[in-house]
């Protein structure tokens, strides 16, 4: 073995280590999953039921799958505004009500604290990747099934 194999042997090995931490890390962040469906398309969404999982949202997430989302869940029907602080990845969010209708859907854009809110009282926010709902025609008005109750 060449002397200056040995620096890069532990270059790399300390780059596999780091690249394992950060997905652990992420693994870890993850909450519970729930499927969801709008029309046809099924949405993997993480569901943040509780106040600490609600203020972390997305935040310092860099990437989402295609058909993923979170999914918030408040306690019942409550005005509710949303923002981007810390959260790096242009999202829409969908505001539903009791019924699991949506009542209106927002673009947020990355890492503002503009205010988004529902047009009325809601009971769920779901976030997307921005433009997922307009690119599955997804409008105000249309159900969400599967919503926990």
């Amino acid at each position: 073995m060449h002397i200056s194999s040995i620096p890069y042997f532990r270059c790399i090995s300390a780059a596999f280590v780091a690249l394992l931490a950060s997905t652990n890390v992420s693994a870890q962040n993850k909450l519970p999953t729930v499927q969801l469906t709008a029309g046809m398309h099924v949405i993997q969404a993480e569901v943040a039921a509780t106040e600490g999982a609600r203020q972390q949202g997305l935040m310092n997430r860099q990437t989402m799958g295609p058909n993923e989302g979170m999914l918030f869940v408040f306690d019942r029907p409550a005005g509710v505004c949303m923002w981007m602080k810390n959260t790096p990845l242009p999202l829409s969010v969908a505001f539903i009500d009791q019924a699991g209708k949506i009542v209106n859907i927002e673009d947020m854009q990355p890492n503002t604290t503009d205010s988004h809110c529902a047009k009325k009282l809601i009971r769920y926010a779901l976030e997307m990747n921005q433009s997922w709902f307009k690119q599955k025609n997804i409008k105000p008005g249309t159900t969400i099934e599967g919503l926990p109750r």
